[in-house]
């Protein structure tokens, strides 16, 4: 597989999370992940873009969410970034805790971990930044989360 990449612009809107997530499972099918990954990685790029349109920019019309996709030889990246005030990662509940088993929300990060071999989350003053990476031929051994 040769490098690719394709970026866009989205609207903070949950209508454009609909898109994100048509995009990713077209650029997973493209890289050649079976049926199970990209169901894995349409899920875990919904959830990251909704966390950037709810959390991140607050359906601020004035803000966009960006979203880009990178397959290389090895790996598809995609990098999802918010313009809101940027994301406490310490503070994100723990949605196995006892106290959080039955809330509806606060299940988007753990999921998006679960699906991916790494994940990096870089806040900023200027938006968060949730760096997401599936290797092609990955191996579960391989995954690994990378220090935030």
């Amino acid at each position: 597989m040769s490098a690719d990449r394709v970026s866009y612009t989205l609207d903070s809107t949950l209508e454009t999370v609909n898109n994100a997530e048509e995009t990713a499972s077209r650029m997973a099918a493209e890289a050649g992940f079976d049926d199970e990954e990209i169901m894995k990685i349409s899920m875990a790029v919904r959830e990251a873009a909704v966390n950037a349109v709810l959390h991140g920019n607050a359906y601020d019309p004035s803000k966009k969410v960006t979203l880009a996709f990178e397959r290389t030889a090895h790996d598809l990246v995609i990098v999802i970034r918010d313009q809101g005030k940027g994301l406490d990662a310490s503070k994100i509940p723990d949605p196995l805790a006892p106290d959080n088993l039955m809330k509806t929300s606060g299940r988007g990060i753990f999921l998006i971990r679960s699906f991916m071999d790494v994940v990096e989350i870089h806040p900023s003053q200027t938006g968060t930044e949730l760096r997401m990476i599936k290797h092609v031929h990955g191996n579960p051994a391989d995954s690994k989360e990378a220090p935030q």
